[in-house]
């Protein structure tokens, strides 16, 4: 009995199309696993510095509240800003909480600028110093969420993930967005020019 050849072309055509779509099926996984994988890091090394520069708020804060007695207001704001964070909340909400803590940062910076005791402490300066600091890594895990979320969302969006993602219900991620009040960075220097 000699099996027909047209039969066994059928065959193995059928089972290379069959290995070929689970072999795309599992790299298209893999592929989008390992982007949500990277999502959730660099969301949570966004939340170390957010954590880092909410625990130096107060220190900030106590340095200048007796001299800038009468700013009050500013002081309050951010501490009121502060409390807003809660790192149990989800990214969108805390990147909400970040930015009215970046102003009310800002705000403070620019206030204590007419004030020239607090240009002379140098732990106020260290403050704001480690603070910027702060500011800037915030800046800078932002950058790398913001296009780690990109590549996830994109992959999620296009073939064959995207039937992957229908199929395992995989949304797409929201962005570490600005508000555009907070694209611009005003002068914060405390040390004379």
């Amino acid at each position: 009995m000699i099996a027909d050849p047209v039969l066994i072309a059928v065959a193995f055509a059928v089972v290379l199309a069959v290995f070929l779509a689970l072999f795309l099926a599992v790299t298209a996984y893999n592929g989008v696993v390992a982007l949500r994988q990277r999502t959730d890091k660099a969301w949570a090394n966004i939340e170390v510095v957010l954590t880092q520069r909410h625990d130096q708020l107060p220190n900030l804060v106590k340095a200048v509240r007796d001299i800038m007695g009468f700013e009050q207001d500013v002081l309050e704001e951010v501490t009121r800003q502060r409390a807003r964070w809660s790192p149990d909340d989800a990214p969108p909400t805390q990147a909400a909480a970040s930015d009215g803590t970046t102003a009310a940062v800002r705000t403070l910076f620019a206030t204590v600028e007419a004030y020239p005791d607090l240009k002379s402490h140098t732990n106020v300066l260290e403050l704001q110093a480690e603070i910027e600091r702060l500011e800037s890594m915030i800046a800078d895990r932002r950058e790398l969420y913001n296009d780690t979320v990109y590549r996830y969302n994109t992959t999620i969006a296009t073939l064959p993930a995207l039937v992957l993602a229908q199929a395992f219900g995989w949304k797409p991620r929201d962005f570490f967005a600005a508000k555009p009040e907070d694209r611009a960075r005003p002068d914060v220097s405390l040390r004379p020019s």
